[in-house]
């Protein structure tokens, strides 16, 4: 072979990491590279191999969480036979056995039963455009020596993170941001629009990271990086225009048509997330999305189930408590349960893990954290979460509030010098000491489109309060317009969904699902060398699913949810009020150690005072 290729037993997930030198006279830092890659440990555990090239230009690097082929034969870094592709690759390919079978039919030779191997095999048959053959979470790269081409990738959703550096003539990347700055010569300056969506959103928008030199490869898009450089990303999916699409062929069908097709959808996506050859576990909280999954998944055939739930002491007795009724989903469906009570003092001995393991600051996570924390004790390496149920299925109060209100605000905003008015009003109510809340002003100032309510409802800070989270105000300005958050929200919906339903599904799937929801359960499943699945996060269901959800018929999405099982979640789980996998960190932070979360402790609302924190211990400026 005309390269090195060094590989230990197990290197298939779930850390990537690389760099092609493409400028001539440049090379790559091997020695960076191997402690960016060790750096991720957590990620794959069970294995490491690099692989790289004589004139020192490609240098690929792997760690393995081992799911899908146990031996030497999944090891990664993967060459083809005749060394001419080289394949890093973080994720799994759900559909990777039906490709297979059809590569086998036409000639093609596996050594292996690897989803790396099938992905080779694909890429030569098809080159870059075997991308849409793909069903799963992934982000790779993908060296080409005959066309000397660095190819890399990410899944439509986003599910799994793919970061990169240019600088120098050398592109890199990596499964993490803070992998990725221990390079050197990968500049570390706080990048002022990634800062400032943080504080606006609650989480790092992508492209952007907290890092000016380091960007996200958007979901649903492809990098080519060649010997005159990287060339723009192309994007090969779009959730805006799957729900576009979806609204062009919505349906109105009899409730027993509308269950029987929503069935079929989603045990078919529950059936291919279930491949491994590991024992597959379930993240159970009281709701409808996972008590859904759960009936699913026996009903795909998985006799031995293990469920793991979260509970807290503050949490006993109230509507907030999840264990109680997350028992009986799982003495209903009959799964090997297990309840992990946290406590405070837990908590506050795992927050430096936390914030070390969270590699972009989020004001979420923690709940996914212990979970996936219990999951581990409990030997398990893959789980399965309801996440994004809300999104497919309209279960967020804002498919309802933010329609509402951009409509009843729609004529007032126009009107001129009002919102300046009403802006007065709040300050003049605040200095008198009147209770007001905080995003009240931005009412009249935003609310006149969908985009404007959608940042009143899900953000932190509105653009003029930038000054209470941010000190240096010519970084506030370059941030915010840079980032333009309007625009921003704007291009997710251009071209796309025109119904009040198809926007808050591309916004919420686009925004929150994305750079917050899916980005804290890599990092936090991640910690805990635990592969988080999600079902419910699927392209392939989406599509089956949108046109009927759009259609707006009743029963509701949640409903048409529960009933999917073949023995259908009891009722007293689909009234009950929606919670999520709650956690009760304000509580332990306000009976915390004094000189812990200071910053926190008299900030109202709670989660701008956690976000300042957050921000100030990942080194961020605020």
């Amino acid at each position: 072979m005309w390269c090195r290729l060094r590989r230990e037993l197990f290197s298939l997930m779930c850390g990537i990491c690389g760099a092609f030198a493409y400028r001539d006279g440049a090379k790559v830092d091997e020695t960076a590279l191997l402690r960016i890659r060790d750096s991720m440990a957590t990620r794959g555990p069970d294995g490491s191999g690099e692989w790289s090239c004589p004139s020192g230009r490609v240098w690929l690097g792997h760690r393995r969480l081992a799911i899908i082929d146990l031996t030497s034969n999944g090891a990664q870094p993967m060459a083809s036979d005749d060394g001419s592709v080289v394949l890093t690759f973080n994720g799994e390919i759900y559909n990777f056995r039906q490709l297979r079978e059809s590569l086998q039919r036409q000639g093609y030779v596996f050594r292996s039963t690897s989803d790396t191997e099938v992905l080779l095999q694909l890429y030569r048959q098809d080159g870059p455009g075997f991308i849409s053959k793909l069903r799963g979470m992934f982000a790779f790269a993908l060296w080409d020596e005959p066309r000397q081409t660095l190819f890399c990738a990410r899944d439509p959703y986003g599910i799994k993170p793919f970061y990169y550096a240019d600088a120098g003539g050398i592109f890199s990347f990596a499964s993490q941001v803070k992998a990725l700055v221990l390079d050197p010569r990968t500049r570390r300056r706080p990048d002022p629009a990634g800062v400032t969506g943080f504080f606006l959103f609650g989480s790092v928008p992508e492209p952007w990271t907290v890092f000016e030199s380091v960007k996200a490869l958007p979901a649903g898009s492809t990098l080519t990086v060649d010997r005159t450089g990287a060339h723009a990303h192309k994007h090969y999916y779009s959730l805006s225009a799957a729900i576009h699409a979806a609204e062009d062929e919505r349906t109105a069908l009899p409730t027993a048509a509308l269950q029987q097709i929503v069935r079929e959808a989603l045990l078919d996506s529950v059936r291919h997330h279930l491949i491994a050859d590991v024992p597959v576990g379930v993240f159970l909280s009281a709701g409808v999305d996972s008590g859904s999954l759960v009936g699913l998944i026996r009903d795909a055939g998985q006799t031995e189930i293990r469920t793991i739930t979260l509970s807290y002491e503050e949490f006993q007795g109230s509507v907030n408590d999840e264990a109680p009724l997350a028992a009986e989903i799982a003495r209903f469906y009959a799964t090997n349960h297990t309840t992990r009570v946290v406590s405070a003092s837990e908590f506050h001995n795992d927050l430096p893990k936390i914030l070390q393991a969270m590699d972009q600051p989020s004001i979420d996570g923690i709940n996914t954290w212990f979970v996936s924390k219990a999951s581990h004790e409990a030997g398990l390496k893959v789980a399965i979460s309801g996440v994004g149920g809300d999104e497919l299925f309209g279960g967020y109060s804002t498919f309802q509030s933010l329609p509402y209100l951009t409509r009843m605000l729609h004529v007032p905003a126009r009107v001129p010098g009002l919102a300046t008015l009403a802006q007065a009003a709040v300050r003049l109510a605040e200095s008198v000491g009147l209770p007001v809340h905080p995003k009240l002003a931005g009412l009249l100032r935003y609310g006149a489109e969908l985009s404007g309510t959608y940042l009143l409802q899900r953000g932190l800070f509105l653009p003029e309060e930038m000054g209470e989270a941010i000190a240096d105000k010519a970084f506030v300005r370059e941030g915010l317009e840079e980032l333009a958050p309007f625009e921003f929200l704007s291009r997710v919906l251009e071209g796309g969904p025109k119904t009040d339903f198809g926007m808050v599904s591309a916004l919420e799937s686009s925004i929150y699902l994305r750079n917050q929801l899916l980005r804290d359960s890599d990092w936090a499943s991640m910690a805990h060398s635990l592969e988080l699945r999600t079902p419910l996060v699927d392209h392939y269901l989406l599509e089956a699913v949108a046109p009927l959800m759009i259609a707006g018929r009743r029963p509701s999405g949640k409903a048409l949810l529960a009933a999917a099982p073949s023995r259908p979640l009891p009722d007293e789980i689909v009234r009950r009020p929606k919670t999520g996998f709650g956690i009760p960190v304000q509580s332990w932070i306000e009976k915390g150690p004094s000189n812990q979360m200071h910053t926190v402790s008299n900030a109202k609302p709670f989660s701008r005072g956690w976000a300042r924190s957050v921000a100030a211990w990942q080194q961020v400026t605020c």
